[in-house]
């Protein structure tokens, strides 16, 4: 009996974490950016949906899908939208940020969170991780990891929660 009873809980729990995702407010955090300036979630929001992604340096898969993330954020500008990357390099390596931003001609906005205290708050403990908040502050959509081919899916992401999609298909 106590087997079954731990089951429906453990069931329950997983229930209610999947389902959880569309619901999920975000924090109003305060985010130190690359450029010394301070700003919060809320003041983010305020024009429309953010799409945040935690990153670092030495991380390629990251790399590799902030290029379209970065296309993203030009191509969709215009509704409000915003991509917010948030670097997860220690404070040694911070240096090395700026540099990385510069090189690659990304225009994104960039946050520092090099105590990890946001990516802790947001269960982001692989790298990339990937959160599509709406205009109200909800976390609508997450993924974890980069592919090749991941970026087709983001962007679908991004034009459903824009309303841009051509059909509602999840």
């Amino acid at each position: 009996m106590k087997y079954l009873f731990t089951i429906s809980i453990c069931l329950i729990t997983i229930l209610l974490a999947e389902g959880s995702v569309n619901t999920t407010k975000i924090p109003n955090f305060k985010l130190k950016m690359l450029d010394g300036k301070k700003m919060t979630m809320n003041e983010l929001l305020e024009d429309g949906p953010v799409l945040i992604d935690f990153w670092a340096t030495w991380c390629k898969p990251c790399l590799k899908g902030m290029r379209f993330l970065d296309g993203f954020h030009a191509k969709y500008a215009e509704t409000g939208f915003k991509v917010l990357s948030i670097n997860q390099d220690t404070p040694k390596s911070l240096s090395k940020v700026k540099s990385t931003v510069r090189s690659r001609k990304f225009n994104f906005l960039v946050a520092m969170d090099p105590n990890k205290q946001i990516s802790e708050k947001l269960n982001a403990r692989l790298l990339p991780t990937t959160l599509l908040v709406n205009h109200a502050g909800e976390i609508v959509w997450r993924h974890q990891g980069y592919m090749a081919g991941d970026e087709v899916e983001i962007e679908h992401q991004i034009q459903r929660v824009l309303n841009l999609s051509k059909s509602e298909e999840n």
